[in-house]
């Protein structure tokens, strides 16, 4: 049996599995079971972040497995108390909570925010259309995506959605009832499309006005993917808690929440947890994660080489304007915009041996690991031209 006859025999059937049968990687490649090199710019979906084989991972997952691997929350554990430390003071953010993953981040969010709100008369979350926060109930309710949502609710009460970026439904939709406003600066399933200068300058006068929590969504974009370590920086925005996941484990299950001083005391022993929240392999080697992307280059790169290959795209989109839109986001969190559906030019992509993906159905997305060269980026450009144009 293959794997592929595997997996359809035993799993079930969530995923639409990419063709290819994986061997290993190494730097930006994954190489197949036949020895095929596929350049990745998917990068496990904005997890990878340091690519594949990075040594320094391997020796701090290996160390730290030999010391123990799980004891459970009930006791402080070095890994996480460095890694907590290192976060805070970087960010200047007051208190951190480790969970697994990007939608257990959202949850914890959510349970803050209503908290938070209970003691103020505030029950209202205000989110966006179009954004990506997770597949459980809680971030389900923050969604407002039908391919996600159909078939599964009734879902939380006093959550809303409005369209990303409408200044007045933002106004209309704001009170005293608000508990939190929770979006992504750059919406990443949603097609890669950026907050705007107007909507941050309205969000932040009505927060002075009705005192309500800014909460940023930064598990795709954060951790120096756009060039800066977290893309709220880009836009003067100062949130009360965010929520960061995929590259802080390096591949290992690790999500957490950074609070502010304000948050500091709104949950009490017993009140919210987690098994596996924080697990002292995950927190080793988000300690090299952080140390790779800040003091070793990687977030200067994805700067660098991000806007190399911006540049790069945007040449594409003027050379072929009856064939694609536009190209948008920052650093090495892109989107190409075509005008027809984007799945043939992934499947065409992938035969070229290099790996893609497609969101919003007509935007293919860029998101490699932060090791990326400029030599991967004309290599992709070139693949690109040659497909696109019949």
């Amino acid at each position: 049996m293959t794997m592929h006859e595997l997996e359809k025999e035993y799993f079930l059937n969530t995923y639409n599995r990419l063709s290819i049968e994986i061997s290993h990687g190494e730097g930006m490649y994954l190489i197949d079971k036949s020895g095929n090199r596929f350049l990745d710019l998917l990068g496990g979906v904005a997890v990878n972040a340091l690519g594949y084989s990075n040594e320094r991972l391997i020796s701090a997952i290996a160390d730290q497995a030999s010391k123990y691997i799980h004891v459970s929350n009930y006791f402080v554990q070095q890994p996480q108390l460095e890694l907590a430390k290192i976060l805070c003071e970087f960010t200047n953010y007051s208190k951190i909570f480790f969970c697994n993953s990007g939608t257990e981040a959202s949850e914890g969010a959510l349970k803050i925010a209503r908290k938070w709100g209970q003691q103020k008369n505030k029950c209202e979350i205000i989110s966006m259309e179009n954004s990506f926060h997770g597949r459980t109930m809680g971030s389900l309710s923050m969604m407002s995506n039908l391919d996600y949502k159909e078939g599964f609710g009734p879902y939380l009460e006093n959550c809303k959605q409005i369209p990303f970026n409408d200044i007045n439904k933002l106004k209309g939709s704001t009170n005293e009832s608000t508990a939190a406003v929770f979006f992504e600066c750059i919406q990443g399933e949603g097609g890669i499309f950026e907050v705007s200068e107007e909507f941050v300058s309205t969000l932040s006068e009505l927060k002075k006005r009705f005192g309500f929590l800014v909460m940023i969504d930064e598990v795709q974009s954060g951790m120096g993917r756009t060039g800066k370590f977290f893309s709220y920086e880009h836009y003067g925005l100062n949130p009360d808690l965010i929520t960061l996941a995929k590259p802080l484990g390096g591949g290992l299950p690790l999500g957490a929440i950074l609070i502010k001083d304000n948050l500091t005391d709104v949950l009490k022993p017993g009140m919210h947890g987690t098994t596996f929240g924080g697990n002292p392999i995950a927190c080793a080697a988000g300690k090299i994660v952080f140390d790779e992307i800040v003091n070793n280059g990687l977030m200067h790169n994805a700067e660098k080489v991000g806007h190399y290959f911006k540049e790069k795209l945007k040449s594409l989109v003027d050379e072929l304007p009856d064939k694609i839109k536009e190209v948008r986001g920052k650093g090495l969190m892109l989107g190409l915009e075509l005008k027809f559906a984007g799945k043939e030019i992934v499947n065409k992509m992938l035969e070229n041996q290099i790996i893609i993906n497609c969101t919003h159905n007509t935007v293919l997305r860029f998101v490699p690991p932060l090791i990326m060269k400029k030599e991967h980026v004309d290599q992709t450009i070139n693949t690109l031209r040659e497909i696109i144009i019949p």
